[in-house]
């Protein structure tokens, strides 16, 4: 049974619309993709080379996950830069005036516009959510094995709660041994401190099983101290030593799922820096719920004829585009400084252009 657009309620005008919609969008991509990569490329072929990397591992696992990744983060602007562009040639030709003058109203004209940004925001929705960590870890993993390794291999002051009321500290951990010093594990029942072990040397054995070396422990009951002192002591510590070495750099490459885990698990440990994780993770939906305000901005902007034509059209969407991809990268830092929450510091950007979506849609001809 062959399954036509009109089962679905959509006319002609409205399967033309996201045609061209989501052909520009695509078409920009590539583009703007394939330019970029011969940029890249010229720019890291002396590393490739000194790297001794082979062209199949720079195609496959460099060049094949560079893709989604910036398609992924520049999407608002294909999306912006292909309403501006096709729908401003149409009100050129004329066509949308022809549209509006058959009787169908300026809000219905829309409809097939925020279909096309619907499947936009799934698609970013997918890859950012699930498919671009796994590929920026090949990436940087690439990266690692022919460029240059940024991996820490030991981490100085470490300090969280593991669990409620149980803090630990570490003054420096080496990954290539799996070896910690000056070690302390305090417990508290509210406010009083019940026991307190410290050991010189500390060393991770499996999953949360541990070695203490050389170590005191004091047991508080009251006024009483209770203290045991040995060269060795197995035990149980809720952590493992990946934990240690968690950096900003992590973030990307958790998928949505992982991340709110990562969040709910360090909130509940009282670690304080995780506000590049909250904006990493709050960008995962601001991002794709861009793709309606970036096209409501441009069809509102776009359809009008105007003397300067589809040039100046461009112009302006470009304009309002760089203002907003800058926005979005420098409201993130409101959160790191405090200045707001995590939340609000990256939706701070939609919001703000969506204000400015509608007052274009308010003086949008009708």
């Amino acid at each position: 049974m062959q399954i036509s657009y009109q089962t679905f309620g959509l006319k002609r005008i409205d399967t033309y619309i996201i045609k061209k919609f989501l052909g520009t969008y695509f078409f920009s991509i590539v583009l703007l993709l394939s330019i970029g990569i011969v940029f890249d490329l010229t720019e890291k072929l002396d590393d490739f080379y000194e790297g001794n990397a082979p062209w199949s591992a720079i195609i496959f696992d460099y060049y094949l996950n560079f893709i989604p990744y910036y398609m992924n983060m520049f999407s608002s602007l294909f999306t912006f830069i292909s309403v501006i562009y096709f729908t401003s040639k149409m009100a050129t030709n004329t066509e949308i005036i022809a549209i509006l003058a058959g009787g169908i109203s300026f809000f219905r004209f829309m409809r097939p516009y925020f279909i096309s940004a619907f499947i936009i925001f799934a698609i970013t929705f997918g890859l950012g959510g699930y498919v671009i960590p796994n590929s920026t870890k090949k990436m940087l993993e690439f990266e690692r094995k022919y460029i240059k390794n940024y991996k820490k291999e030991n981490v100085r002051n470490v300090q969280m709660e593991i669990e409620q009321g149980v803090i630990l500290y570490v003054e420096r951990y080496e990954m290539s041994t799996n070896k910690g010093y000056r070690f302390s594990l305090e417990k508290f029942d509210g406010k009083h401190l019940t026991s307190r072990l410290t050991a010189e040397t500390i060393s991770w054995d499996s999953a949360y099983n541990w070695k203490v070396n050389k170590y005191l422990k004091r047991d508080f009951d009251g006024m009483h101290e209770y203290i045991t002192r040995g060269e060795s002591l197995d035990t149980v510590i809720m952590i493992q030593p990946d934990e240690f070495f968690i950096t900003a750099q992590e973030a990307p490459q958790m998928t949505n799922n992982e991340l709110k885990a990562y969040l709910d698990k360090q909130k509940g440990r009282g670690v304080g820096n995780i506000q590049v994780f909250e904006d990493e993770y709050y960008k995962r939906f601001a991002t794709p719920i861009a793709a309606f305000i970036m096209t409501l901005m441009g069809v509102s902007l776009s359809s009008r004829k105007v003397r300067g034509g589809m040039g100046l059209n461009l112009g302006i969407g470009l304009g309002l585009s760089a203002l907003y991809v800058l926005f979005s990268t420098m409201s993130t830092s409101f959160s790191v400084n405090g200045s707001m929450s995590a939340a609000m510091a990256v939706w701070l950007p939609n919001i703000v252009f969506l204000v400015i979506g509608l007052f274009l849609y308010i003086r949008a001809p009708k």
